[in-house]
């Protein structure tokens, strides 16, 4: 059975500064244990903001460092979430569910990729 990647994307500019509400934790919590119940969910976690973090890039056989937070990115990876679907559509319906638990005020994307070989 494939494997899929989804890469939760969050806006940090937008995003609540105290993280996600008790209310948005319980229903992630609850959906969570739905989705690995199903024999869906492999792993999942939520990331540190940006500013905890640091991008290496390479060009021209040149290795860079620069540390977070990124601010020419808007919306940057806050979590992932590795699952086992018969097919995308699958995969595309549970991240649907991910997405709705959020409040209002949240601004999130989630990009949907099969694992190669999986």
């Amino acid at each position: 059975m494939p494997r899929y990647l989804s890469l939760v994307q969050i806006d940090e500019r937008t995003a609540p500064a105290e993280g996600p509400s008790p209310e948005l934790m319980q229903r992630m919590g609850e959906l969570i244990e739905e989705i690995t119940k199903a024999g869906v969910m492999l792993q999942t976690e939520g990331l540190t903001p940006s500013a905890q973090g640091k991008r290496v890039h390479y060009a021209g056989g040149e290795l860079s460092v620069t540390d977070g937070p990124f601010t020419e990115s808007k919306e940057v990876v806050g979590g992932y979430a590795i699952m086992q679907c018969k097919d995308m559509a699958e995969a595309v319906e549970w991240t649907k569910r991910f997405l709705k638990v959020h409040e209002e005020h949240w601004t999130v994307t989630c990009e949907v990729r099969e694992i190669a070989g999986g």
